[in-house]
């Protein structure tokens, strides 16, 4: 094997330490820049993004607060508007019941004072009818026909009586 062979090792070091040399001297002057130009425009970009990404988080995170106070103040709003619309309502409820109570109230007045005069209209009529049954029952009763004075006064002590 001619690599092995010691006669040949000189020169075999010599091309080894060119060959390493141009490969180091290229690599460093073209292939190197060229990888590091890459990976600091991707690390740019992800400084980018993230920059980006924080700032969009921060505007939700603003954008979420907004909502919720908003939220809160249209709770708050429609609290307040029941509440305005409930003692309304309430308010009127009563107002139509205490009209409708007045009402009822005249209505019952007038038709007790309906009844009153009914009332004494019947007893008025009761009073004749037994004016009339108590000198017919004497007369039938005892053939005699009775004084009109006495009846009056039998017949309004027995009214009195059941009045």
């Amino acid at each position: 094997m001619p690599q092995l062979n010691p006669e040949f090792f000189a020169t075999q070091i010599f091309w080894l330490v060119v060959t390493f040399a141009t490969l180091y001297v290229l690599l460093s002057a073209i292939a190197l820049p060229r990888i590091g130009a890459v990976l600091d425009d991707r690390q740019r970009r992800i400084d980018e993004n993230l920059s980006k990404a924080q700032s969009a988080k921060a505007e939700a995170d603003a954008a979420i607060k907004a909502y919720e106070k908003a939220l809160t103040e249209s709770k708050a709003q429609a609290a307040n508007l029941i509440k305005e619309t409930t003692a309304e309502l309430n308010k009127e409820a009563e107002e139509r019941s205490k009209a409708l109570s007045q009402q009822l109230n005249e209505k019952i007045k007038a038709d007790e004072s309906r009844i009153a005069e009914a009332k004494a209209q019947a007893l008025a009529g009761v009073k004749e009818v037994a004016l009339d049954v108590a000198s017919s029952a004497i007369l039938r009763l005892i053939g005699v026909t009775a004084d009109s004075a006495e009846v009056d006064t039998a017949v309004a002590q027995a009214l009195k009586g059941n009045a």
